[in-house]
């Protein structure tokens, strides 16, 4: 399109050195968005934590996140919906670095699959890894956060926003995490602890993206109001934007970064044909995780 807009690193844009001295704790930050978040914060200054359930994956996006800027940063495996993890993941971050400034809760799950073809199981599972998650992540963190009077950012969704057929799982997990969010801000701001939500449009490049966006006729996106989809780069943006002093009067807010995407966003399966046979939508439909 004739009206792209350029892609601006966030080391462009903000003073190098903002966030010296900090620590970052962030779940599900050894790929994706989450990790393009932890490797900006780190450029301005950050030493982090990252936390997730495959090693391997969490020692060289750790590795590497290092590399690039000059910071630490501290593997730790961990699975967020079991809470004695995620309390050893904290308890290993402050032997490390001695204190927690900012979290990222990040940890998620998704996939395509109507209410009529999702189990029980698999409704809860992406429950308890992205709502139930993020609970236990807030509390294992949250003494740490209030002394140094910190800020969370909990990574959500636009899907709930409107009913999104074969998203019922993400689109009440990522609901709650909006509510416990806002209700968060209210509780601890009188602690000076901030919390807010950044709900990512449709990014290109990430795992997400690909694994939810249908493949075959019908199944685009459409017309992006931007000129572009979006980049993990416009997510960093926001996330060092929210954890700096210049947000330090904005909580409790849940800002969608999808370069106005949602006021236009149409169905991205076949409609009413997708929900009316769900069997002849498979083909369009990656495997689950």
């Amino acid at each position: 399109m004739s009206h792209v807009q350029p892609i601006v690193a966030s080391t462009a844009v903000f003073k190098d050195d903002i966030f010296k001295g900090k620590v970052l704790f962030c779940t599900g930050g050894g790929s994706g968005i989450c990790k393009g978040m932890t490797e900006a914060v780190m450029r301005h200054g950050a030493d982090a934590v990252i936390v997730g359930r495959k090693l391997d994956r969490l020692m060289q996006s750790a590795e590497e996140l290092s590399r690039l800027t000059g910071r630490t940063c501290l593997p730790v495996q961990a699975d967020v919906r079991y809470p004695k993890q995620i309390q050893d993941a904290v308890a290993k971050t402050i032997e490390k670095f001695g204190k927690i400034d900012f979290v990222i809760c990040g940890a998620a799950g998704n996939f395509l699959a109507p209410i009529s073809g999702l189990s029980e199981n698999g409704f809860r599972t992406v429950i308890e890894i992205d709502t139930l998650g993020t609970y236990n992540t807030i509390k294992a963190t949250l003494p740490h956060v209030r002394a140094t009077k910190g800020s969370y950012i909990h990574v959500s969704a636009t899907l709930h926003y409107r009913g999104t057929p074969y998203q019922v799982h993400v689109s009440a997990a990522k609901a709650a995490v909006d509510a416990t969010s806002n209700v968060l801000a209210v509780e601890e701001g009188p602690h000076g602890v901030r919390s807010n939500v950044i709900a990512p449009g449709p990014i290109a490049g990430t795992e997400g993206a690909d694994r939810l966006t249908p493949k075959g006729p019908g199944s685009g996106m459409g017309a992006m109001p931007a000129g572009r989809y979006g980049d993990v780069k416009d997510i960093a943006n926001t996330a060092v934007f929210l954890f700096s002093d210049a947000a330090s009067f904005l909580s409790g807010q849940v800002i969608a970064v999808d370069g106005a995407s949602e006021h236009i966003r149409s169905m991205q399966l076949p409609y009413p044909e997708s929900v009316l046979d769900p069997v002849s939508m498979k083909s369009l439909i990656k495997p689950r995780m």
